[in-house]
């Protein structure tokens, strides 16, 4: 994918919903209200955990850190589509194209690692103390290496001067899907890369919480139970959107995927699920609620004095 004859001067086309363009203007409203949702929702935790003492567990650490990785996985692509939706030209430099791609594939391998640390999480407080040092050491490491190895393949892909991508945002599918040379290498490499952050840290999800539901089951309490299991329903509504939709878009051959079809399914794991995520874990968290109730109250009365 070399600038000087992957793209026409340079310049990729970003085909978005070009050939449904009585759609865009709605898509850029519906974007930009998501996109400032994220934003808020995403802050809030970060704020809230950060101010309020009762917070400052190591379950919050990872919300925040999620968080804050959702801000930024969402900023690497949104401000760029909103911009097309409202150009004609719909373009983006090769530069722009390889440091989206990179970032988005680093951020979302990181966040697929987080969300089974968060996982464990749960697990160690349920079923024995927590143990986190060694687990996050790795965490930033594998993200940056499925990045780096998955964004060097690719820029050494010939596209012979094309550069129309039939989607929103620079993605590894729909540039594949440009190369006028055989692709197996950068295909074998996505698959061990998504067998690697996707089916591997998700059964040690499902492990996770077999051992949290045994644990669980031997409270005798029935109200000991649910708020046990409450604690982790949060969690397990993010792991299902987030894996569901990543796994459908990278677990299976180009070809069996309709292009509209793989267009939403990457803005579900790559807008949507970062704007519910704090909603997810805000609605039923009553540890939330008394920490933003506390902090504004704080304001309110710091104000009136």
């Amino acid at each position: 994918m070399e600038g000087s004859n992957g793209s026409s001067q340079g310049v990729f086309i970003l085909l978005g919903l070009s050939d449904k363009p009585y759609l865009e203007k709605l898509l850029f409203v519906v974007f930009l209200i998501t996109y400032i949702v994220t934003l808020l929702g995403n802050l809030a935790i970060i704020v809230v955990s950060r101010l309020d003492p009762s917070l400052h567990t190591p379950m919050y650490f990872f919300l925040s850190n999620l968080s804050l990785l959702d801000i930024c996985y969402t900023t690497s692509t949104v401000p760029q589509m909103l911009v097309n939706f409202r150009s004609t030209l719909k373009t983006i430099s090769w530069a722009g194209c390889v440091a989206q791609l990179f970032i988005f594939l680093g951020l979302g391998s990181i966040e697929c690692v987080l969300l089974a640390v968060m996982a464990y999480d749960r697990y160690a407080a349920v079923c024995q103390p927590l143990r986190y040092t060694s687990i996050m050491n790795h965490r930033l490491l594998s993200g940056i290496t499925n990045s780096l190895v998955q964004t060097s393949l690719l820029l050494r892909v010939p596209l012979c001067g094309r550069n129309r991508v039939d989607h929103f945002f620079c993605e590894v599918p729909a540039l594949l899907e440009l190369a006028c040379a055989d692709t197996s290498t950068n295909e074998i490499g996505r698959l061990v890369a998504s067998v690697v952050l996707l089916p591997m840290p998700l059964g040690l999800i499902l492990v996770s919480y077999g051992y949290i539901g045994a644990a669980v089951m031997k409270i005798r309490s029935a109200e000991g139970r649910r708020k046990a299991f409450n604690t982790c329903t949060s969690h397990l509504m993010v792991v299902s959107l987030f894996y569901g939709t990543a796994t459908y878009m990278y677990m299976q051959p180009p070809s069996n995927k309709p292009h509209n079809q793989s267009k939403m399914v990457s803005l579900c794991y790559g807008l949507i699920t970062p704007m519910l995520n704090p909603l997810i874990y805000t609605l039923r968290n009553k540890d939330v609620h008394g920490a933003l109730r506390r902090i504004i109250g704080k304001q309110f009365w710091m104000q009136r004095t």
